[in-house]
């Protein structure tokens, strides 16, 4: 099942390329659940090898549709207020305990949460519509947002860049690894017969 989701993500990366990071990242961060991280690694990995995908652009192309989304999802909660946050919450089924942990993150540190909200796991898709329930000064909101915006895709496509530079020699290692290993499990097996048959 999760292979067979990883090659769905992986040919629609490879069919739209940009439009699909930017889609899945705006509506990440919109509020909507779907795996915008994981298609933003998958085409900073595919940029080592596709030449139809450049990582100075896959950055740029996240950067601005992270930004965007979380400022639509600022909207969201700003005129729709907690009543929608409810909804939103039931509809997507997210737990109390994120929204509390959300607001306590909120209340203590204010709009540096939203700089740091991308990295937390659970508080990336409902940071923004929090942020307007909670009537953040929408400027302050749009400059953390884009802040973290950036730091987080730097992270994450350059952490997929470099597994997709190295992947060819990260296979030759697990061959290598797989031999060695079969040389010593032999070994151990010889061993043993051979340990049983002085036993006896």
């Amino acid at each position: 099942m999760t292979h067979s989701i990883l090659d769905f993500l992986r040919n629609a990366v490879v069919h739209y390329g940009y439009w699909a990071v930017g889609a899945a990242l705006l509506l990440e961060n919109a509020g909507v659940p779907v795996p915008g991280e994981t298609i933003l690694l998958l085409a900073s990995f595919l940029a080592y090898s596709e030449r139809d995908l450049q990582l100075p652009w896959i950055m740029v192309v996240a950067t601005i549709a992270a930004t965007l989304g979380d400022n639509l999802g600022f909207a969201l909660g700003y005129y729709g207020g907690r009543r929608l946050l409810a909804r939103y919450q039931a509809a997507f089924r997210i737990q109390d305990t994120t929204l509390a942990r959300g607001e306590g993150l909120f209340a203590r540190y204010g709009a540096v949460t939203v700089f740091f909200a991308r990295f937390i796991f659970g508080m990336r898709i409902i940071a923004g519509p929090m942020a307007g329930v909670l009537r953040m000064p929408w400027r302050k909101f749009t400059i953390f947002n884009f802040l973290g915006a950036g730091l987080w895709v730097t992270v994450i496509s350059g952490a997929g860049y470099l597994f997709g530079r190295h992947w060819e020699r990260l296979e030759r290692d697990i061959k290598r690894f797989d031999i060695v290993a079969a040389i010593l499990v032999l070994l151990a097996v010889v061993f043993l017969w051979w340990r049983s048959r002085r036993a006896n």
